[in-house]
């Protein structure tokens, strides 16, 4: 194998890769990034944990076809200091390689290409044709309400239902959860997948918006790609039924504010600085014209603060976990919000306000206690 390729096309396929490749694994070939030549005369890179796979094309002059494994920090740290020169690879013996740029010149030792784990056999003759624009839009939304924790693997993943007419996307941790509906004109076949959020993230990252995506399935992974291919992702989906998140959506909640987001944002992250540590529990009090917010830790102190809203109930006094409701309006698409409640021990609802797109937003929020 040997070739030359412009240094800025090899940092930016590195960079590419590089999320795929995990910071600590027994498997030594894991820490590696696959390098080959293509039959159409560009080089692959690829990386994987073995639960994704990002690989990525990119153009480069080929004098000698073949493939090795390089030690993926090193040659990521490598790529960063060379000069602003092409760069010429070329392997040596059986994982020996060498890298000139400019007077600079290296030896790394690889890992042969037969021990690199193989990409699942997905078949993208039978595939979702997509948008990345709307796929983007339903990742960015929902993923950060995932779970985190072991106890429950089904809610580490995403739920994603393909319909003829329309995607959704729905995450919860089980004290908060998003949902997104996007029409879509695509048809295909219905499917419920639930899917890695870091894989989901890595789609949201890898394509451009103006990208169309081939989506396919196979024995349990799941395969992105552009329609050109240069660009692909493999993930292992998760096994198993995804709870009736459509029993938890409140559909009695009576009161309703609108709120200026940023406003809202703004007293949250003040109340924030003396917020408990483990709870983040923030007192918002609705009345009208008027939203209160109180926060105290023995620890840290107390604090006070209010917003003008647009709210006519009665007045009602609920808490929630302020770094909750902080994400939840990181991704708010509108200047306004609309957040809806029954009473102080029932789920809120948090919704666009004001929003024309032709998605369907919700996200819930469970209170906490207001008293120990």
């Amino acid at each position: 194998m040997r070739f030359t390729i412009a240094r800025e096309k090899l940092q930016e396929a590195l960079a590419a890769v590089a999320a795929a490749i995990p910071g600590k694994t027994t498997l030594p070939v894991l820490a590696n990034i696959l390098v080959e030549t293509t039959e159409r005369g560009t080089i692959r890179l690829s990386g994987t944990d073995l639960d994704i796979a990002v690989s990525t094309e990119v153009a480069a002059d080929v004098e000698a076809a073949g493939a090795i494994t390089i030690p993926a920090k090193k040659l990521l740290d490598l790529a960063r200091e060379l000069p602003p020169y092409p760069v010429k690879i070329a392997l040596s013996g059986e994982a020996k390689v060498t890298l000139e740029c400019g007077r600079a010149k290296f030896k790394l030792v690889g890992i042969a290409r037969d021990e690199f784990p193989a990409f699942p056999a997905i078949r993208f003759q039978e595939s979702w044709k997509l948008k990345a624009e709307d796929l983007q839009k339903l990742i960015q939304h929902v993923s950060y309400a995932v779970s985190t924790e072991e106890s429950r693997p089904i809610l580490n993943g995403v739920l994603w239902e393909l319909r003829p007419d329309r995607m959704r996307m729905v995450a919860t941790n089980g004290h908060r959860l998003a949902k997104l509906d996007i029409p879509t004109a695509g048809g295909g076949q219905s499917a419920d997948l639930i899917v890695l959020p870091k894989a989901l993230e890595q789609v949201r990252k890898l394509f451009a918006a103006a990208d169309e995506l081939e989506v396919a399935r196979g024995d349990n992974h799941l395969g992105f790609r552009n329609i050109s291919g240069d660009k692909q992702i493999f993930t292992r989906l998760i096994e198993g039924p995804y709870p009736n998140y459509e029993q938890v959506i409140p559909k009695e909640n009576d009161k309703t504010a609108v709120a200026e987001k940023e406003a809202l944002v703004g007293a949250l992250r003040r109340m924030g600085t003396v917020a408990s540590d483990q709870t983040h529990r923030i007192r918002l009090s609705f009345n009208a014209g008027i939203l209160r917010f109180q926060a105290n830790s023995p620890d840290l102190g107390d604090g006070q603060d209010e917003i003008a809203v647009r709210y006519d109930g009665d007045p009602l006094d609920i808490g929630f976990n302020g770094a909750y409701l902080q994400e939840i309006l990181k991704v708010m698409p509108t200047p306004e919000i609309r957040l809806s409640f029954r009473a102080p021990e029932r789920a809120a609802t948090i919704e666009p306000e004001g929003w024309t797109d032709q998605a369907s937003y919700l996200t819930i929020l469970m209170p906490l206690r207001l008293t120990d």
